[in-house]
C-alpha cells in the first residue's frame, strides 16, 4: 500500500503543475473631449481710442490653424500691445478678431471668441 500512496502522491504532484495567476487587466482611463472653456470675460472700457499703428504684421497661413491679430490692451494707464497667436480651427466655428467699439462711456474691448455658423 505504502507504494500506491507514494505513486499517487508523485502523480498528483506532476499533473497539478505550477499555475502562474495572470493579473487582471488594468482598466482604461475614459478621456473625454470638452470643449475649451470659455476665457473669463472681463470688461475693459478706455477713456481714448487705440493707437491706429498695427500691432505686429500677420504671418503666412498655416494649415488647420487661423491666426488671431494682435490688438491694443488698455491696462488703466496706457495701451500695450497683445500679441496675436495661432488658434485651431474649429468647423461650424468663425473667428471675431479683437476689436474695439465706441460708446457713451468710452472705447469698449471685444475680445476675439469663436462664433457659430
Amino acid at each position: 500500500m505504502s507504494i500506491r500512496l507514494v505513486a499517487l502522491c508523485a502523480i498528483t504532484l506532476m499533473a497539478s503543475g505550477c499555475v502562474v495567476e495572470q493579473p487582471a487587466p488594468r482598466p482604461r482611463p475614459v478621456v473625454v473631449e470638452r470643449e475649451p472653456a470659455p476665457r473669463e470675460y472681463v470688461e475693459v472700457v478706455a477713456p481714448q481710442p487705440p493707437p491706429v499703428e498695427i500691432v505686429e504684421t500677420e504671418p503666412a497661413p498655416r494649415p488647420g490653424y487661423i491666426w488671431a491679430r494682435g490688438y491694443w490692451h488698455w491696462n488703466g494707464r496706457q495701451y500695450v500691445a497683445a500679441r496675436g497667436h495661432w488658434e485651431a480651427v474649429r468647423p461650424g466655428y468663425h473667428y471675431v478678431h479683437p476689436h474695439y467699439e465706441h460708446r457713451s462711456d468710452g472705447w469698449h474691448l471685444n475680445v476675439g471668441v469663436w462664433v457659430a455658423g
